[in-house]
């Protein structure tokens, strides 16, 4: 089989149930097939797939192993030679697949490639959480093309040319099972949220490039598995920014965490001031299981930074989130 388009599932029946059958038909004609794996969900999902798509395979978890941990265990029993990672809350549109897999055919260099997502809510916008690809900033804070600050454009063919980026969105995500099976796929240790960054940075690391594809195009709900103002993803941004820094810079240039740290610490600050008791919480609890999980050098001492903490994190005393 030459692409398997893999969704990992969780509780989201009614999402198979609408936007399924326009996947099935834009694998029609390809050497492709589609897979749910599922996180051990309580709904019935997999009952529904396998009453109403029966040419769906079924792979069953059994627990919720996150993003990353489904993903990984879905896709050790797959074989294929594109692997391409799909959101239940996506609606694709005709050819989107063929154009991914035609482009990394000709593409000998492109390691992992994503269409532009648009929005399902404002079909005419770039969808927040992935636009048209996006890149780091120095202290690791992502950004993507079709998005200023939390305000998306609106698609008038500016990113409509094949780019090099720094990342793709996993929410639809085509990458060589060869290069998922050398980098191990996703690390385990993010759960969810920026997973995608990461793995992206590390095929980077080996030499593979990076592209938006925006000749294929799908359409993103998004928000489906925590809303943008919870503390918990806010907890997972905050730790999982802080490990791929950790998994990805050199050495010499790990200063970038120190900073990167000085600013969390004054997210904290804010939010303490501003009556945000849940999030300066979270960011906390972010740095705390940081440490607990870094890989890198040095990784049990205490930098300067955690030395100095500011007086108002200990004042408030965090407990696990």
């Amino acid at each position: 089989m030459q692409t398997a388009v893999v969704i990992l599932n969780w509780n989201t029946r009614e999402y198979l149930r609408n936007w399924l059958p326009a996947l099935l038909d834009s694998c029609k004609g390809l050497d492709a097939k589609v897979v749910v794996a599922d996180n051990a969900s309580t709904d019935g999902s997999l009952d529904l797939v396998r009453e109403l798509f029966p040419e769906v395979q079924c792979i069953p978890l059994e627990s919720n192993y996150g993003f990353t941990g489904g993903y990984n265990r879905a896709l050790a029993l797959v074989e294929a030679e594109y692997y391409v990672l799909l959101n239940s809350d996506i609606e694709v549109t005709p050819g989107w697949l063929a154009e991914l897999t035609s482009f990394m055919q000709t593409h000998s260099d492109c390691g992992i490639c994503g269409p532009k997502l648009h929005s399902m809510t404002e079909r005419g916008r770039f969808e927040y959480a992935g636009a048209a690809g996006g890149y780091l900033d120095w202290f690791g804070y992502p950004f993507c093309r079709g998005r200023v600050l939390g305000k998306t454009q609106t698609d008038r063919g500016q990113y409509d040319s094949p780019a090099e980026v720094g990342w793709v969105s996993g929410a639809a995500l085509a990458i060589r099972s060869n290069l998922w099976r050398r980098l191990g796929g996703l690390d385990d240790r993010f759960f969810a949220h920026m997973e995608e960054i990461d793995l992206c940075w590390r095929a980077r690391n080996e030499g593979w490039k990076v592209y938006t594809v925006p000749s294929a195009c799908v359409y993103h709900l998004g928000g489906g598995t925590l809303p943008q103002n919870s503390p918990r993803k806010l907890f997972f941004n905050y730790r999982n920014n802080l490990l791929m820094l950790d998994n990805n810079l050199p050495g010499k240039i790990r200063p970038r965490i120190f900073c990167r740290m000085i600013l969390d610490d004054l997210s904290v600050a804010v939010y303490f001031l501003t009556g945000k008791w849940e999030y300066a919480r979270a960011v906390a609890s972010a740095h705390r299981e940081y440490r607990k999980l870094r890989r890198g050098p040095n990784a049990n001492a205490k930098t300067s930074i955690l030395r100095k903490r500011l007086l108002i994190i200990e004042y408030l005393k965090f407990k696990d989130i």
